[in-house]
């Protein structure tokens, strides 16, 4: 008996989750592909390139999708079985809630371990794959990201500001850059325009900028210069930008598990980075967790809606992961900034989960409503 209700239940829940996955999944590529799409219309960039960035953005998608699919895969499969009567024929056999949960604790906890996973080995090599493809793509057409009216470091110490860019010959208009690499002058340009040059052989690019000023001033500020100029060539090699990337400091976000702890040993406590590492590497566990306990939450809450009500469990679903999230947001932020340690801000929304779980389902067990769902009990 124990076996087909346990199976019986699970078929009930685990294609929802999955379905969950894919819309979730769906939605958040969704809002990626808008400028996504920009860059194979207006920049030439490949559609493969592109898929391999999506590919690589995917497992913090999926990171962020899993507590909301645990969450409605348990919720609506108990809005189901409560709007067919189901649980109530079950409550007249003499089985309770509790031994209606073996299949929900297992799907929950199966979701914890792929949450683990992902967060552990996927979101960090997803991360730095999506950078390293980033890199390959502006060394293939260096002006893939620069945009209108924003300021943009497409190179260490070289930062762009142009008004506006030609999409057919990419012919840049009222262009502003300043030139840090000297380490004795900075030069700052002023052009009325400025086209990018690439030559593949000698792996450089150049900057030919068109009728502007150069102002160039000493580190130590004791001396300036103004240069005016019909054209002026801004040579930048490629292989000095590779070694920078290459060599540059990963972000939190792109570190592994052993990255994150040698970094944490390194750091002063209460510092800034320390937050920020501290942050990211319980992060990790605490979204797993989160995952668990959102998707206990789903059981008493779908018994607790009666029929006609389906509609009602994605909507309760949707505002329960919202306020988990805006908890999380709101915690991650404060520990950021240092008002909370770090430590003590990412388990927050968990032990909120964890503790809603527990009382829910002793409430529902034992035949109490839960009061804002009075109205569509049965009970």
């Amino acid at each position: 008996m124990k076996r087909i209700l346990s199976r019986y239940v699970l078929n009930e829940i685990w294609p929802i989750f999955l379905t969950s996955l894919l819309v979730f999944g769906s939605i958040m590529v969704t809002t990626k592909l808008l400028t996504l799409t920009e860059w194979v219309v207006n920049r030439g960039v490949r559609i493969i390139e592109v898929l391999k960035l999506i590919v690589y953005l995917f497992p913090n998608i999926l990171l962020f999708a899993l507590p909301a699919a645990s969450l409605m895969a348990v919720l609506i499969g108990f809005v189901r079985l409560s709007s067919d009567n189901e649980i109530i024929a079950l409550k007249s056999s003499g089985v309770s809630l509790y031994q209606m949960l073996p299949p929900v604790i297992f799907l929950c906890f199966t979701g914890f371990l792929f949450a683990v996973f992902v967060a552990v080995l996927a979101v960090p090599w997803g991360n730095r794959s999506f950078k390293e493809q980033i890199f390959q793509i502006v060394e293939a057409g260096v002006d893939v990201n620069i945009k209108e009216r924003v300021f943009t470091q497409l190179f260490e110490d070289v930062v762009f500001y142009i008004s506006s860019i030609e999409p057919r010959d990419r012919v840049m208009r009222d262009v502003f850059v300043v030139d840090r690499r000297d380490a004795a002058v900075a030069n700052t340009i002023v052009a009325e325009e400025g086209q990018i040059l690439k030559h593949p052989e000698s792996r450089t690019i150049t900057v030919h900028f068109t009728d502007g000023t150069i102002f160039m001033v000493t580190k130590d500020f004791e001396s300036a210069r103004t240069l005016r100029f019909n054209t002026y060539d801004l040579n930048i090699s490629l292989d000095d930008l590779m070694s920078t990337v290459t060599l540059r400091k990963k972000a939190p976000k792109e570190m592994f598990m052993d990255e994150l702890f040698e970094c944490l040993d390194k750091c002063e406590r209460r510092d800034t980075e320390y937050n920020e590492i501290a942050i990211e590497l319980l992060e990790r566990f605490s979204i797993p967790v989160a995952v668990f306990f959102i998707g206990l939450i789903g059981a008493p809450l779908g018994a607790q809606i009666r029929s006609r009500a389906r509609s009602l469990g994605i909507f309760a679903s949707l505002a329960i992961f919202v306020m988990y999230y805006m908890c999380f947001l709101g915690m991650k932020s404060m520990a950021e900034t240092g008002m909370i340690s770090p430590h003590v801000a990412m388990w927050v929304p968990d032990l909120f989960l964890a503790v809603c779980s527990v009382y829910l389902i002793y409430r529902v067990a034992n035949e109490r409503s839960i009061r804002p769902l009075r109205r569509f009990s049965f009970g």
